[in-house]
């Protein structure tokens, strides 16, 4: 009897994105991505200047979070930021974004 190798799916090491926190502080800008799986991903927006404006650091960790969903999940998703509640601190969901019907009636991603 021959025995067939078992594949072993791996999951992604990195969860699926499902909120941001980014936070302004003296050193810089600093994120939290929470994820789906209970995980988050904390880490410093190097490429952000000290004095970049909040709108130049949410595009940034937004296009992170988009990328690592992209690259890790073969997903494309949306990131929309919340009405800040707090000086120096923002939130945002991250969703899946919808797929539009072609012509033909087929989705598309």
């Amino acid at each position: 009897m021959v025995r067939r190798k078992r594949e072993t799916k791996r999951r992604p090491p990195f969860g699926m994105p499902k909120g941001i926190v980014l936070l302004a502080v003296p050193e810089g800008w600093r994120h939290s991505v929470l994820t789906a799986e209970g995980g988050m991903l904390c880490g410093h927006l190097a490429e952000v200047p000290v004095n970049a404006s909040p709108a130049e650091a949410q595009a940034a960790v937004a296009a992170m979070v988009v990328g690592l969903a992209h690259d890790f999940h073969e997903e494309h998703v949306e990131v929309t930021w919340d009405p800040p509640q707090e000086p120096g601190a923002w939130t945002a969901q991250v969703t899946v974004a919808s797929t539009s019907p072609n012509a033909c009636g087929q989705t598309t991603n």
